[in-house]
């Protein structure tokens, strides 16, 4: 039997994306190391582009997008510990012409243990922006800023 790992869903205009916590994830202490939120914020980053379509691979292959991270902004606020089940909630605020905002956190159960802001940014293959294709634009739209919790979260300073 072949099974497919999950896109997580959208709802209430976020994408959810569970994921559990594994020995590989931890600290001595049991704890996840904080670089690995990282890890799992790009996972539902990635993850809610494949469920709208817009898969990494056929942008790159098809088009010629790269996306990169431009400005990441997080606020530690909880533990999560080795078995924990957790969420990572995905949304998008301000879309411009190459870049957009992506409003995150993570959770076990209602209990938020990281927030997110980030700046993400189209590049093509010159390494240069690109504007968001009109196709990704309206996709990411099921996730803008109407539906995302961006009140909760913490706010990027222009530089």
């Amino acid at each position: 039997m072949s099974t497919v790992p999950t896109s997580g869903r959208l709802h209430d205009g976020s994408h959810v994306l569970p994921l559990r916590v594994y020995y590989e994830d931890t600290d001595a202490a049991g704890i996840v190391y904080y670089a690995n939120w990282l890890r799992f914020l790009e996972r539902g980053r990635t993850e809610l582009l494949r469920l709208l379509g817009q898969q990494h691979t056929s942008l790159r292959e098809e088009r010629g997008i790269h996306w990169v991270v431009r400005r990441c902004a997080i606020d530690y606020l909880k533990p999560a510990r080795l078995d924990d089940t957790i969420e990572i909630v995905t949304g998008c605020g301000e879309m411009r012409g190459a870049s957009l905002d992506m409003i995150q956190h993570a959770r076990r159960n209602e209990e938020i243990l990281v927030r997110a802001e980030l700046v993400v940014a189209c590049m093509g293959e010159g390494g240069r922006p690109v504007r968001l294709p009109p196709l990704v634009r309206t996709a990411l739209a099921q996730v803008a800023a109407s539906g995302s919790p961006r009140s909760r979260h913490i706010r990027i300073q222009p530089s």
